[in-house]
């Protein structure tokens, strides 16, 4: 095996439990949190909004700085720290002994971790120019991964443990990740001694300057928002089909599923294309696809039929983050790409912050049906946006 397959490997296991982690807590934390002593039905929601919050909103500062530094004194020193840093984060939180604290352990863990722009931006910096769509497809397949199976994981571990043990139990998984990225991991493009450096201020002033690198990251934005602007209000849109109150989860779940093993078999599969066919031209596919399928959520009146319409979705959505990543891979000079794509990352963490929050006061305005109308004319925009750029690649100086 090359060094940098066996580099994707590790990072794909990675990956994966890094995912899972951070969604095994989702199906129980509002119930950690209403353990802690948070009794009232309002405060609850108010605690586990800020909390689920935590690490977004730190995250969103301190990832492009991380990935400046790791072009400077290297990228897997870099994913070891997230890895550790998430690692230790979980176990801490294990000990919270009220919300204040919980609060404190998740803004400690924004800080700390940062895997996914870590990962890439290794794997971007690692592999072979030709082989970069693949590899970043096999990584977002990871990463989808974790986040289908990490609820389940979660769920199992607390049932039997408790909700304490679940963040013991992930943590100790990452950590044992980490000692074998330690000691299996080769980082073979390493930054020159005499290599220029460029501070995580100097890359937003440069992204800002690159027209592809500015629309491209605008893109990751809107792509995310558009995603992130539908989950929190899904179970309740599934609520409308009729649905027995104690089928909902199941039924939300399994249609939440099947979006995430599909994306994960797109990014997979059709992933191995975008060395081959181009960005621009799977990015518009791509978009086209995601735009049709959530317009047709909206006017569907069989539960059903969200089945096949599910299915395409994801297909979709699955290929659109892998290329847009993949699109700063190749507009990035080496000795800067870290930064770079870590700075995608941000945009990436804004729309999934600035998503649910406007979830919630757009289906308090116009209805539940709109927020599916509106997520399919962000994606018409980032359609738009495509076709207007006719190329996602410069030549650049390594």
């Amino acid at each position: 095996m090359k060094t940098w397959e066996r580099n994707l490997s590790i990072i794909c296991v990675g990956l994966f439990f890094s995912s899972a982690g951070l969604s095994a807590v989702v199906p129980f934390l509002p119930l950690f949190i209403r353990d802690l002593g948070v009794t009232e039905v309002s405060d609850t929601a108010f605690w586990s909004g800020l909390v689920f919050a935590g690490p977004f909103i730190i995250s969103f500062f301190t990832t492009s700085i991380w990935g400046s530094l790791g072009d400077k004194y290297g990228r897997k020193l870099m994913t070891l720290r997230a890895i550790f840093g998430l690692s230790i984060a979980m176990m801490l939180t294990s000990t919270a002994q009220n919300e204040y604290q919980l609060f404190l352990f998740r803004l400690l863990q924004g800080a700390l971790s940062g895997f996914y722009p870590a990962a890439i931006g290794l794997i971007g910096a690692n592999t072979p120019k030709e082989k970069v769509g693949y590899a970043l497809g096999l990584t977002q397949s990871a990463y989808t991964a974790g986040n289908i199976f990490g609820p389940l994981i979660g769920g199992l571990i607390s049932n039997v443990l408790g909700f304490r043990n679940v963040f013991l139990v992930i943590g100790a998984l990452i950590f044992l990740v980490g000692i074998v990225t330690f000691f299996l991991m080769k980082e073979e493009t390493k930054p020159a001694p005499n290599e220029s450096r460029h501070n995580f201020l100097a890359n937003w002033k440069y992204l800002f300057t690159n027209k592809i690198l500015l629309r491209v990251s605008l893109l990751i934005l809107l792509t995310s928002f558009g995603v992130q602007l539908i989950s929190p209000i899904f179970v309740l849109y599934i609520e409308t089909f009729s649905i027995d109150e104690k089928s909902l989860p199941l039924v939300t779940g399994v249609l939440f599923s099947i979006l995430g093993i599909f994306s994960t078999i797109s990014a997979a599969w059709l992933g191995s294309r975008i060395d081959k066919t181009g960005i621009r031209k799977n990015l518009l596919i791509a978009t086209a696809i995601t735009s049709v399928m959530y317009l047709l959520h909206a006017i569907v009146e069989n539960i059903y039929l969200l089945i096949p319409i599910r299915i395409l979705l994801g297909l979709g959505y699955g290929l659109i983050i892998p290329l847009l990543f993949t699109a700063i891979s190749k507009n990035s000079e080496s000795n800067r790409k870290g930064g770079l794509i870590s700075i995608g990352s941000s945009f990436q963490i804004l729309g999934n912050m600035l998503g649910p929050i406007s979830s919630g006061i757009i289906v308090g305005y116009f209805g539940l049906n709109f927020s599916f109308v509106l997520a399919s004319i962000i994606f018409v925009i980032v359609f738009l946006l495509t076709y207007r750029t006719k190329s996602f690649t410069t030549y650049l100086q390594n």
